[in-house]
Formats: C-alpha cells, structure tokens, sequence
C-alpha cells in the first residue's frame, strides 16, 4: 500500500479514544511515526483523576501494528507541558513534521447559566490548548528552517466545529473556543508558510463520547459503516498531513460520513451606502429593518439539522 506519510512524524493531541485515537491510527497506518497525547482524565468535562491508560493502549494498538508510537500523558493546556509534547516527538523520532490538534472537553450550559469556571476551563482546553502546541511547533520548524536556510516540511491540523459556523445554544464556552481556533490557524497559515508550514481546520463531525448527547437520537445503521464514525473523519486528517496538501494552507473543511466540504471565507451579504457623510439612526433604519424583514423570523441553522440521518 502506499505510505505517504513514510519517515515522517506527528503528535496528535486527545489521541487515546474517539477522534483522536482514528486520526492516530490512520497517520500510522499511512507510514508516520506518532506520538500520541492523552491527558487521560475519564469526564468528557474534563474531571476525574488523569490516567496513562488510553495514550498507552493505542500507542501499543499502533507498534502491534508494526508502526513506531510513543505515547504522552501531558496536559496540553499547560505551556510547559506541552513544550515537553514537542520535544518528545524531537527526540524519539528526530524531528516533528506533523501536528494533529483535538484535545478538547466540554462543560455545556446556556450563557445565562455558565459559571465563570465553565468557561474557562474549556476556552483553556481547546483554544490554549492548541496555541500552546502549535506555538513550540512553529519554533522547532523555524529554527530548523532558519539552520538549513530553506523551507522544512511541516502541518497542522486543527479541530474546530460547526458550533463555530451555525451556533449552539448550549455551548457559547465551546462555540467561543472553537471560532477562536479558526482565526488561530489562520493566523499561522500566514505566518509559517515562507517556512514550509500549512495549517488547517477541520469542522468534523463524529460520535464519539464528546457528542453523544448531540446525536444520541440518530440511528446507527444496521450494516455498514456508521456515517458518525470518526473512520470518515481520519482519512482527510491523514491527506492534510502528506505531500499531496502542500497547496492546501489556511483551510477550513467539514467532513463526516464520505463528504468533504470546503468552507469558503464569509462574504458580504448585503451593501448600504449613507446618502450623507456618515448614517443617521432614521437612515439605517430605513435600509436595514426592511431587508431583514424579508427574511424568515429567527432564521438559523443547526449542525445537526442538516445532517440528513434518521433520528430514532
């Protein structure tokens, strides 16, 4: 089979169940050396004591395998932690060339109801989090880059959510972080490609422990693989790794159940201009109440609305 990703290494973060652990398996499978990261602690909200368990059995699953992995249990949403994330990868497989970002938690509530706590914990977990790897990543390619006077080889994928694009009620924490994420990665998409660094985010959608809850009423099929299963999700992860995305940089892609989709930037919907120097309160309301009015009341969309399973 070919192995695009042959000499290469990567760290995927909350690599030792769900999506984390596909999308390790799947960077493996395609030739990579991993480093797999997983704090370990049992609460999808992020409680319970850390254990070493979950990062070890699937670095285990992959060197059954015959693959190389080393697993981390560090806290990613600690700087030091996850400097020490990096240099693991550095000093087991001699360079990182690969980093998969999906460390996450959730504490969901309504805005009026989130405690002070609720919020930043998981702002810490998803936004921190993937700066705080993403920032020891882009030194290492940097240096390596500025050593050898050249571009080096070097990706990131990211994890948002369709929270970020379509909203969720009960998640202004999450929906807030993974926004956060996005303008991250593009931000570093920017910034490291006259070094040879793409970054990228993907809007995944996948049943795992961390939505259970969201899609607990869709029916898993009788045969066939499962359109939630996070194995539609690890495949493009594993091509936004290799050589074949070098021209793909500051992305964001959907995908879920065999479907891709690109996410264009946001675009101007509508255009106004003040008749005088600058509107007036009488002018805008002229111009804008109308056009809203046109529009169906309350009109939104939801991720899970649009997914086109069958609840049960």
């Amino acid at each position: 089979m070919s192995l695009p990703l042959e000499g290469l290494s990567a760290v995927v973060t909350g690599a030792g169940r769900g999506l984390g652990r596909a999308e390790a398996l799947e960077l493996a499978r395609l030739g990579a050396a991993v480093v797999v990261n997983d704090f370990g602690q049992p609460g999808r909200d992020g409680t319970g004591e850390a254990s070493a368990a979950p990062a070890e059995e699937v670095a285990a699953e992959i060197r059954a395998t015959g693959g190389r992995a080393v697993a981390h249990t560090g806290d990613v949403a600690d700087f030091q932690q996850a400097s020490k994330l990096v240099e693991l990868a550095v000093a087991e497989f001699g360079k990182l060339d690969v980093l998969v970002n999906n460390a996450g938690i959730l504490r969901d509530r309504m805005v009026f109801s989130m405690s002070e706590g609720e919020w930043d914990s998981v702002i810490r977990v998803h936004l921190k989090g993937h700066f705080n790897t993403t920032h020891f990543a882009a030194a290492h390619w940097r240096e390596r880059s500025k050593a050898t006077g050249a571009p080096v080889y070097g990706r990131i994928v990211n994890t948002s959510s369709e929270a970020f694009l379509a909203g969720s009620a009960g998640q202004p924490n999450y929906a807030a972080a993974k926004g956060g994420i996005v303008g991250l990665t593009t931000s570093t998409a920017l910034a490291l490609a006259k070094y040879g660094v793409t970054a990228n985010a993907i809007c995944p959608r996948a049943r795992t422990r961390m939505t259970e809850d969201v899609f607990a009423g869709f029916q898993e099929p009788d045969d066939g693989i499962d359109p939630l299963s996070p194995e539609h999700v690890a495949p493009l992860v594993g091509y936004l790794a290799s050589p074949a995305a070098s021209r793909v940089n500051g992305q964001l892609l959907v995908v879920h159940g065999g479907m891709v989709a690109i996410v264009d930037r946001p675009r101007v919907r509508a255009k106004f201009d003040s008749k005088q120097d600058t509107f007036t309160y009488d002018e805008l309301e002229a111009v804008l109440t109308p056009h809203y009015a046109e529009r169906p009341e309350g009109e939104t969309f939801g991720a899970v609305e649009v997914l086109g399973l069958k609840r049960t």
